[in-house]
């Protein structure tokens, strides 16, 4: 939690402790805290919830594979008008016409159903299905990878606004104290006691300090625009934020070993591995033969003649064998090899990029624990320095510019000592992060969980339907 130690002026240590704990301070019940904005974005951020939606849309893959073992069944219908004429000639002595004409109108109409099982195909569609699946659980993976992603953005971005927060508050408490240092000056001038010269250091000193503000305010502005983005509200009386040290593995090689072993980037590169390997076998299927069986039932009516009505049915064995293809089947084999390959490498390269995040990760942890006890001791040793300052200046033994060195050192300490803070909460949820096990149930956050499987429950069987489990 972030906290101060209190300084020579009053409303100093007020508005610095204002900083920390939010923009506006109010009940603490009605305080937003960590917790609660994790929570918010866990549940309404976009980027989340578009990978949520990139899951259902894999999850489809299984149902599509799956139709590979089912029948096709198609229906055909037809109807037409066709007029034949016939001229035939005739002995005219005998039939006194020297022709005869006969006009014929049909409407040849018909219906039919075929029906298409596949009996073999080479493995080919269960290849795909086990291909869909690793795909699925590909999919969970980096669902929460990204969920990993949006509540460390989320944390920090609650942090930076505590810390910017502070940060505005301690500079332009410094402006408050430096107008009084310059108002201080200028009297002493009119008596004497200082020179010109003091009150333009004075003045300078005041004028850099409100430059200081300006751009406070300016990161503050931006981090809450950033807050807003990943948590989807606006900050209002943020509550103080907390490490999650008592969730840390307790050293580096365990926190290493954690990651390794269940980061879910890793288990995604796996995965996709699967995907890539299978994907041989669904190619190469298409070099074997195909069995099948079709049945078809015909029903046509005025085919040939006038009340023609004929009825057919057949049921044929399918048997096709691929000779030569012109190559293409062997170059997508080869092809697919070498995609299989890649995704190999990349598994590798996740396992780097985790571990370097691991290591990078615990290292600023320890630095930002560090540096807040350096902090600590600085601000104490600032305070104590800027109070000797000021009585020595009083009986001049200082001059006004070690009272204005003095009053900046204090403020550069206490700015150091809040980003310390922020940077210690803030490195925590990410080595949380690298270790793979930053998430809603860890966190143990009040927010409804998405369940993936729920929705490959409901959509793995369905046999026919165009609507989504949702309602779409």
């Amino acid at each position: 939690m972030i906290v101060t130690r209190p300084t020579l002026k009053k409303t100093a240590s007020q508005l610095l402790l204002a900083g920390m704990l939010g923009a506006v301070m109010g009940s603490p019940v009605l305080a937003q805290t960590m917790e609660a904005a994790l929570g918010r974005a866990y549940s309404a951020n976009p980027t989340l919830n578009a990978q949520r939606a990139a899951v259902r849309a894999t999850n489809e893959n299984v149902p599509q594979a799956l139709s590979g073992y089912r029948p096709r069944i198609t229906a055909s219908a037809d109807i037409g008008a066709s007029i034949t004429e016939s001229d035939t000639p005739f002995n005219s002595q005998a039939t006194g016409s020297p022709h005869s004409r006969n006009v014929s109108r049909l409407n040849p109409r018909g219906a039919g159903l075929q029906i298409d099982q596949n009996i073999f195909d080479g493995g080919k569609t269960r290849s795909s299905v086990s291909q869909a699946e690793s795909q699925v659980l590909g999919a969970r993976a980096t669902l929460r990878n990204t969920e990993q992603n949006v509540l460390l953005d989320a944390a920090t971005s609650y942090m930076n606004v505590l810390r910017d927060t502070a940060i505005l508050n301690l500079n332009r408490n410094n402006v408050e104290v430096l107008e009084e240092q310059l108002r201080q000056t200028k009297d002493r001038f009119q008596v004497g006691e200082v020179t010109r010269t003091d009150v333009a250091q004075a003045e300078a000193r005041l004028s850099s300090a409100q430059s200081q503000a300006i751009l406070a305010e300016s990161n503050l502005k931006t981090s809450i625009a950033r807050f807003r983005q990943n948590v989807g509200t606006e900050p209002k009386q943020l509550a103080p934020g907390r490490p999650v040290e008592n969730l840390l593995p307790k050293s580096l090689p365990a926190a290493l070993n954690a990651a390794l072993q269940g980061h879910p980037a890793i288990i995604a590169a796996l995965h996709g591995v699967d995907a890539a390997e299978l994907q041989v076998k669904v190619t190469e299927a298409d070099l074997y033969p195909v069995l099948g069986v079709r049945g078809t039932v015909q029903q046509r009516y005025d085919n040939q003649f006038f009340g023609d009505n004929r009825a057919s049915a057949s049921a044929v064995a399918t048997l096709t064998i691929p000779i030569y293809e012109g190559g293409q089947v062997y170059s997508r084999t080869r092809q697919a090899k070498e995609t299989a390959g890649q995704r190999r490498i990349e598994v590798d390269t996740s396992r780097d990029t985790v571990r370097a995040a691991v290591v990078s990760a615990w290292g600023a942890h320890d630095a930002a624990k560090a540096q807040i006890t350096a902090a600590q001791a600085q601000v104490q040793a600032a305070e104590t320095a800027l109070a000797g300052v000021r009585e020595e200046a009083k009986v001049g033994q200082r001059t006004t510019l070690d009272v204005l060195n003095a009053q900046q050192e204090l403020v550069s300490a206490r700015s150091t000592l809040v980003t310390a803070q922020r940077d210690r909460v803030v490195a925590s949820y990410a080595v949380l992060s690298a270790v793979g096990k930053l998430s809603a149930d860890t966190l143990r956050l009040k927010a409804e969980r998405y369940d993936s499987r729920k929705h490959y429950d409901q959509v793995k069987g369905l046999l026919w339907g165009t609507q989504t489990p949702d309602g779409r």
